[in-house]
C-alpha cells in the first residue's frame, strides 16, 4: 500500500512539474535563450517526465494487473527508469552556470556532443543493466538486493556530482545559504538508496518494518521534491541573473552613448566657438574695411602707400625711403599717419598695409620702378 501511494504521489507531481517545464522549455526556446540553459531545461524535464511515466507504468502494473510491489519485473522497470533518469540528469547538469572548474564526470561529459554522450554512456549502462537483469530473471531466487546493483553506483555518483555542481552554482550567485537543501538532496538520495539493498528481513531486528518501509517512500518522494525545488531556484536565479546582466549591458551601452554624445557635444561646442571666434574676426575686418573705405588719403600718404604695396615685401622702410628721396623719419611718420587713419594696430602692420594697398588699387600712385 505504501508503495502505491509513493507511485501515485511520484506520478502525479512529476508529469505536473514536466508539463510545467515543457512549457518554460518551449517558452525559453521561443525566446531564443542561451542554447545551453534550453538544453538545461530540455533534460531536467525529460528526467522528471520519466520518473513520472515510470511511476505511472507502476500503477498501472499495481492496479489493474495485480502484480505485487515487490516483483521483479517492477524492480527491472524500477531500475531502468533510474539509470534513464541518471543519464538525463548528468546531460542537464552542464547548464548548471558557475564560474569554478567542473566535476569530472562533467569535463568527460562535456567532451561529447549530447547525442554521443547518449549513445555511449546509455548504452554502456543498458548494456550492463540487460546482463544483470537476465541474469536475474533466469533465477528465481536472487533477491531484489542484487538486481538494484547496477544502479546503486550510478545513482550514488550522479548525486555526489549533482551536489557538487549545486553548490558551485549557488556560491557563483552569492545563495552559499542554499548548500543546505543540496546537501540535504544528497543525503535522502543517499538513504533512499541504501533503502533499496539493504534487505528488510535483515532490518527487522533494528528498525520496526513498517517504519523501515515509510521511511523508504518518505525519501523517495521527498528527494524528488527537493531536486525539482532546487532545479527551479537555480533556473529563476539563472533567469534573474540574466536579465540583471542584459539590464546592465543596456546600461552600459546607454553609458556609453552618453559618452559618446559628450564627445561630439563638446567637438560641436568647440567647432561653435572657432566659428564665433571667426564671425567675430571677420566683423573687425568688416568695420576696419568700413572706416577705411571712408578714410581719404593724402597723394603724398598714396605714394607711400603705392611704393609700399610694390616693393614692401621686398625692401625695409629704409631702402623705400632712400628712392623716394626721403629721410627715414619722415617715411615713417608717414606710415604712422596712414596707420592711424585706417585703424590699424599691433604686430603685422607692414603686411596689412600691404594688402590695403593692393586691395584699394593704390600701386598705381608707386613711384619706385621695380628692377627687373
Amino acid at each position: 500500500m505504501q508503495n502505491t501511494i509513493e507511485y501515485i504521489v511520484t506520478a502525479l507531481v512529476c508529469l505536473i512539474t514536466a508539463f510545467v517545464i515543457q512549457r518554460i522549455f518551449l517558452k525559453e526556446r521561443k525566446r531564443k535563450s542561451m542554447p545551453i540553459a534550453i538544453n538545461g531545461i530540455k533534460w531536467f524535464g525529460l528526467a522528471i517526465f520519466i520518473w513520472g511515466v515510470g511511476a505511472l507504468f507502476n500503477i498501472i502494473l499495481i492496479l489493474f494487473f495485480k502484480i505485487e510491489s515487490d516483483h521483479k519485473f517492477i524492480i527491472y522497470t524500477g531500475v531502468m527508469v533510474s539509470l534513464l533518469n541518471s543519464l538525463f540528469i548528468l546531460l542537464a547538469i552542464p547548464s548548471i552556470e558557475h564560474s569554478s572548474k567542473r566535476n569530472i564526470v562533467i569535463r568527460i561529459i562535456e567532451r561529447f556532443s549530447e547525442r554521443e554522450t547518449f549513445m555511449i554512456f546509455g548504452g554502456v549502462l543498458f548494456m550492463i543493466a540487460f546482463v544483470f537483469i537476465a541474469a536475474s530473471y533466469t533465477k528465481e531466487s536472487t533477491s531484489n538486493t542484487y538486481i538494484w546493483l547496477i544502479d546503486i553506483p550510478v545513482s550514488l555518483v550522479v548525486a555526489f556530482v549533482l551536489l557538487q555542481e549545486l553548490n558551485k552554482a549557488f556560491k557563483n550567485r552569492q545563495m552559499k545559504f542554499m548548500y543546505l537543501p543540496s546537501f540535504g538532496l544528497f543525503v535522502l538520495i543517499v538513504i533512499a538508496v541504501t533503502h533499496r539493498i539493504v534487505p528488510e528481513d535483515e532490518i527487522i531486528g533494528i528498525i520496526d518494518a513498517s517504519i523501515w518501509n515509510i521511511t523508504g517512500v518518505t525519501t523517495a518522494i521527498s528527494f524528488k521534491f527537493l531536486l525539482i525545488l532546487l532545479f527551479i531556484i537555480l533556473l529563476y536565479s539563472w533567469k534573474f541573473l540574466a536579465e540583471k546582466e542584459q539590464q546592465q549591458g543596456e546600461l552600459e551601452k546607454l553609458q556609453h552613448e552618453k559618452i559618446q554624445l559628450l564627445k561630439e557635444r563638446e567637438r560641436d561646442q568647440l567647432s561653435i566657438e572657432s566659428h564665433l571666434d571667426t564671425i567675430k574676426s571677420l566683423k573687425k575686418q568688416l568695420k576696419t574695411l568700413e572706416i577705411t573705405a571712408k578714410v581719404e588719403l593724402s597723394d603724398r600718404q598714396k605714394e607711400v602707400l603705392g611704393n609700399l604695396g610694390l616693393c614692401g615685401n621686398k625692401k625695409s622702410y629704409t631702402e623705400i625711403a632712400e628712392e623716394m628721396n626721403i629721410g627715414v623719419d619722415g617715411f615713417q611718420t608717414h606710415i604712422h599717419q596712414i596707420k592711424k587713419l585706417l585703424n590699424i594696430s599691433g604686430a603685422g602692420g607692414k603686411e596689412q598695409l600691404i594688402a590695403y594697398a593692393i586691395a584699394n588699387d593704390l600701386l598705381k600712385f608707386a613711384t619706385i620702378k621695380l628692377q627687373e
